[in-house]
C-alpha cells in the first residue's frame, strides 16, 4: 500500500510564500534547495513539514510563465490538511480572520471544510473530523467512474 510522501508545487512569490506557510498556516520550513537550471529556469525549493513522514514542497522558478487554470472551478485542485479537533477548526478559523485569509466553509457529510489561498491562489482546505483511511477498491464506485465516462462519451 502507497502512503502520501510529498506535494510539489510552484509558486511566484517565495518572500510571500514563507511568510504565509510559516505564520499563517504554521509549517515549519524544514530544508532548502536551489539551482540555476530546471528546464532552463533558476529555482528555489522550500520544504515545509506536515506531521507524520509527508512534506508540502513550493517551488519557486525565477522567469517562469505564470499557471493558467482559467475554466476550472477554483477548488477543483486544492490541498486538504485535518484538524485535530472541532476546537482546533474554531482557532484556525479565527487564525485566518486574524491573517486577513478570505474563506469559506462547506459540509461534506459529518465533514467540515474551511478553504482558503494560499498567495498565488493555491486552495487549502483544513477539514474536521479527518477522513477515513481506506485500503480496499469499492466495486461501486469503480462502476460509478465507467458509467460516467461512457455517458460523458457518449454525450
Amino acid at each position: 500500500m502507497l502512503t502520501l510522501d510529498h506535494v510539489v508545487m510552484p509558486v511566484r512569490d517565495a518572500e510571500a510564500t514563507l511568510r504565509f506557510y510559516t505564520e499563517v498556516i504554521e509549517l515549519p520550513l524544514v530544508e532548502t534547495f536551489s539551482g540555476d537550471d530546471w528546464d532552463g529556469y533558476p529555482w528555489l525549493m522550500m520544504i515545509f513539514g506536515l506531521g507524520g513522514r509527508q512534506e508540502l514542497v513550493a517551488v519557486a522558478f525565477k522567469g517562469a510563465p505564470t499557471p493558467d487554470y482559467r475554466g476550472v472551478p477554483v477548488d477543483a485542485r486544492h490541498y486538504a490538511l485535518a484538524a485535530a479537533s472541532g476546537a482546533d477548526m474554531a482557532r484556525w478559523r479565527a487564525r485566518l480572520g486574524e491573517a486577513g485569509v478570505q474563506f469559506w466553509e462547506e459540509r461534506h457529510g459529518e465533514q467540515e471544510s474551511i478553504y482558503f489561498p494560499d498567495p498565488d491562489g493555491v486552495i487549502f482546505e483544513i477539514t474536521w473530523p479527518a477522513s477515513t483511511v481506506r485500503t480496499t477498491t469499492s466495486p461501486t464506485a469503480v462502476e460509478t467512474v465507467r458509467r460516467w465516462a461512457r455517458d460523458v462519451v457518449s454525450a
